[in-house]
């Protein structure tokens, strides 16, 4: 006998076929029956009509932490997503040493928005191995979660403080190789790596990765060639890309025999698009994979002048945030310095459009007089007190210890986009992802990229069929990926499944939650119209409620995963 049955379904399974209704069956944590009936069940679960699909596959997220304190990942779990995947941007926390151990913390905390707070209540660091870390994680997960190992632990780990301004010696390259073979060997996903701008440690210095020659980047990706299961995953330098970069992505993807997913797409400027998706094409024509993530919604940025994310990466602001926060308030009280750094911003760079202050909306102040100025563009702020903008904007960080947030104006919420983002979910150059779920809790709000995908994409926009959008949602990835038997509903495959309501399906308003160890608090939505939620064969989500089942299981290489196919011109 099965162990339960979904009556009432329309399936969709992932592979872009149309819809049909049917039945499906679980026994042992494996689809046993899909068709126009099943056989009886222990138990029998009714969808009402409702959408039945694969459980959604998320390719860029940063749970590696939250793993520890939230055993369900949520918010992901809420939307449908069933397998997860972390370490990216080279940001792993495995391999470890307890040297490295404060380091890696306070980069976590500075380059993927994470409280300090929170990373040493919540979480142990006593492991060692890859192999330590995901045996901490087994049994102890709500959904499945597979993790790269990340460039700057690994060179930390291996280099001490050498890691941070200086190139490895031939030792060194052999003894963090030697490390990553054997994380791969754990179970590791496959090497992930940054050369991001944007990407400093808690010194405001740039992350260890970034101190790397090329040949030691492509040298470290080589290793996986050697392990199945494996793939590689790399953010580049932001704006353009150069023709340096582009080769160093097509190197990094033939010494692997590895596809390569590079974070991130956004629609937006015609030619910029283009000279993203170049890079694929002529990966192609060199025998090499290079696939882009792109997003699935528009981004709300929250940035501010305490963790410095963004506002370091603008030209000449780097040195700001290598100082303490007591001596930065005090260079930004600096009328000579302020005139040197608004000049600096505007000089050029990729973010030079941040330097516009006037446009700056102020998302979140501390203090209680400057309430009435959430919600309201520093320019108006400015004309009102008879200000500079740039001035008023330093004057009321200042004033609030520098942690005042600001959302930046960008086009990311033009309708006009819609059209463009659903050709960019469907080019066979990208992949929807980038949802960095787990990791800026104060800053991004794309982790609910399912739903909105569901919502805005399918119901609202309609660029986007129902069936062509589950499909780049779960096979698309999970082929991305290597996964075994995940990312469709198929006979003798896993269950990992979700039962949605296409009419209301989507997201609530995004609003501060304060659920994190010590009291800190992360950007958080609900998940609407997401009923049930299957992972391995056991109800995780039921009518919307988590169940308190954890039957996700800690993914390795090889065992979970085959080597993905290379897409090759």
């Amino acid at each position: 006998m099965n162990d339960v049955k979904i009556i009432n379904a329309q399936i969709v399974d992932g592979s872009g076929a149309p819809a049909y209704s049917g039945e499906l069956a679980i026994r042992d944590g494996i689809i046993a029956e899909v068709g126009p009936s099943v056989g009886a069940a222990a138990q029998t679960v009714d969808a009402n009509g409702l959408v039945l699909a694969p459980g959604f596959v998320d390719v860029h997220t940063h749970y590696d932490a939250q793993v520890f304190w939230d055993k369900t990942l949520s918010p992901s779990c809420y939307h449908g997503v069933t397998t997860v995947f972390g370490g990216n941007c080279g940001f792993s926390i495995a391999p470890l040493s307890a040297a490295a151990a404060p380091y890696l913390m306070h980069m976590l905390a500075r380059v993927e928005g994470m409280p300090v707070k929170s990373l040493e209540l919540g979480v142990p660091w006593n492991w060692q191995s890859f192999a330590d870390y995901l045996q901490c994680l087994d049994g102890n997960l709500g959904v499945n979660a597979g993790f790269m190992a990340g460039h700057s632990a690994i060179r930390r780990v291996v280099m001490g403080e050498r890691a941070v301004g200086h190139k490895a010696t031939d030792s060194e390259l052999s003894a963090m190789k030697k490390l990553l073979a054997q994380s791969l060997e754990d179970g590791a996903m496959g090497f992930s790596s940054t050369i991001a701008v944007t990407h400093n440690d808690a010194d405001g210095r740039p992350v260890p990765s970034r101190h790397a020659s090329h040949g030691e980047i492509i040298s470290l990706a080589s290793v996986c060639k050697d392990y199945a299961g494996t793939s590689l995953e790399f953010l580049p330098a932001q704006g353009a890309f150069s023709e340096e970069v582009i080769d160093l992505m097509i190197r990094l993807s033939n010494a692997a025999e590895r596809p390569l997913n590079w974070n991130v797409l956004a629609a937006g400027n015609h030619e910029l698009v283009e000279n993203h998706l170049s890079a694929s094409d002529r990966a192609a024509a060199a025998g090499a994979d290079v696939r882009a993530l792109t997003r699935a919604q528009p981004m709300t940025l929250r940035i501010n002048l305490y963790a410095g994310f963004v506002f370091d990466a603008l030209e000449g602001w780097a040195p700001v945030f290598e100082l303490s926060v007591a001596d930065r308030i005090e260079l930004l009280r600096n009328p000579s310095e302020r005139q040197k750094l608004d000049a600096s911003a505007r000089s050029g760079g990729p973010f030079t459009s941040l330097a516009n202050w006037g446009n700056l909306t102020v998302h979140a102040t501390m203090l209680e007089k400057n309430k009435s100025f959430e919600g309201r563009t520093v320019r108006d702020i400015a004309l009102e007190l008879g200000k500079d903008p740039f001035d008023a904007m330093l004057d009321l960080a200042v004033e609030e210890g520098l942690r005042t947030s600001f959302i930046p104006m960008t086009g990311d919420h033009d309708p006009a986009l819609w059209p463009m983002r659903a050709r960019l979910w469907k080019d066979d150059r990208t992949v929807i992802g980038g949802s960095d779920a787990g990791a800026h809790l104060d800053m991004i709000d794309t982790f609910a990229f399912s739903t909105a995908v569901l919502a805005q994409g399918v119901r609202e926009q309609r660029v986007i069929g129902l069936e062509d959008a589950v499909h780049q949602l779960t096979q698309v990835p999970a082929e991305l990926l290597g996964l075994r038997k995940r990312g469709q509903i198929r006979q003798g495959w896993f269950a990992d499944l979700v039962i949605f309501d296409p009419d209301t399906v989507g997201a609530s308003d995004f609003y501060m939650r304060h659920d994190l160890p010590g009291d800190e608090s992360r950007i958080y939505a609900d998940a609407i119209g997401v009923r049930d939620v299957f992972v391995n064969g056991v109800r995780i989500i039921d009518a919307g409620v988590h169940t308190g089942q954890l039957p996700g299981i800690a993914l390795r290489s090889g065992r979970d995963t085959v080597t993905p196919a290379m897409r090759r011109g």
